[in-house]
């Protein structure tokens, strides 16, 4: 399906973010589909950084920077305040990244959409803690090196499904998306723009920085993460309704694992473990949205 897209930017050049950041690709697309009508709410995250400091701003939005713990809060006090003032157009949306999302700002996220409240959240994920020194959060994949697993300490515990504790909410819709598959998250940004209620979109956003790889590969490597399965692109609707964007080719997880600094130090009989774990949850989805292998 063809995308059509403004061609005005609601970023401006000459921002911080590091070359190559997953995190600045998917703030354009996500601005291009949602427009200007919309505010923002932003907690602690590399974003804070790149939006620049008061009274500088990445942005041409209207942008409220709130404490890391807070980004549901603040989202559901943002939407009170413009309802009160009849404003019914403009777009609420949290833009977190997954430490605000997965970790700390989770009581807050989890009390808001338990209440349904009206707001789009955005987790753009990098897979760790990467504005303050790479640290492990709990997106950090299985045998990932960050500055808090290091050497031998790697992580042994696997990423948490962050959509399936969204789904459980009933919420209307969640969704993952890439910033390797434009189209598909743009129309995801829409449809939930078209939707009332808690809408929570998941964004696989590489970090050359933090994943120990050329900046020019962060497109790349966002891709062969959705061939291989390790980050399957797909939509829940109602906590009940599955559908499954993209059966990709299912390339070997080694092929995404060899080109990452972050995951040298696994063997082979590690990358066997992992592909079993990506098969079983690959399986699992496809039950889920009654299909097949």
């Amino acid at each position: 399906m063809e995308i059509e897209l403004t061609e005005r930017e609601f970023m401006y050049p000459g921002h911080v973010g590091c070359p190559g950041c997953g995190a600045a690709i998917a703030m354009r697309f996500v601005l291009k589909a949602l427009g200007e009508k919309m505010m923002m709410v932003m907690p602690a995250c590399c974003w804070s950084v790149i939006a620049g400091p008061y009274p500088t701003s990445t942005l041409k939005i209207p942008v409220i920077h709130s404490a890391f713990e807070t980004g549901g809060a603040t989202a559901s006090g943002v939407r009170a305040a413009l309802d009160m003032k009849g404003d019914t157009e403009t777009t609420v949306v949290t833009w977190a990244g997954d430490g605000g999302t997965f970790d700390i700002g989770f009581q807050a996220l989890s009390g808001a959409v338990e209440r349904n409240e009206n707001f789009i959240y955005v987790c753009y994920d990098n897979e760790a803690y990467m504005n303050t020194g790479i640290q492990r959060s709990s997106s950090t994949p299985y045998g990932a090196w960050t500055t808090t697993t290091p050497g031998k300490d790697w992580k042994k515990m696997r990423k948490k499904n962050i959509v399936e504790a969204l789904a459980a909410h009933r919420i209307p819709y969640a969704a993952t998306a890439s910033i390797s598959h434009p189209e598909d998250l743009i129309r995801k940004v829409r449809k939930a723009h078209a939707i009332k209620g808690s809408r929570f979109l998941h964004i696989f956003a590489s970090c050359p920085t933090g994943w120990k790889i050329p900046s020019e590969m962060a497109v790349k490597i966002a891709r062969m993460a959705v061939q291989t399965n390790i980050f399957p692109l797909y939509e829940v609707e109602d906590g009940l309704h599955y559908t499954i964007n993209l059966k990709p080719k299912r390339f070997p997880v080694r092929e995404y694992f060899k080109i990452q600094g972050r995951f040298q130090h696994l063997t082979d009989q590690d990358l066997d473990v992992i592909q079993k774990m990506v098969d079983e949850d690959w399986e699992l989805l496809l039950r889920k949205a009654g299909e097949h292998a």
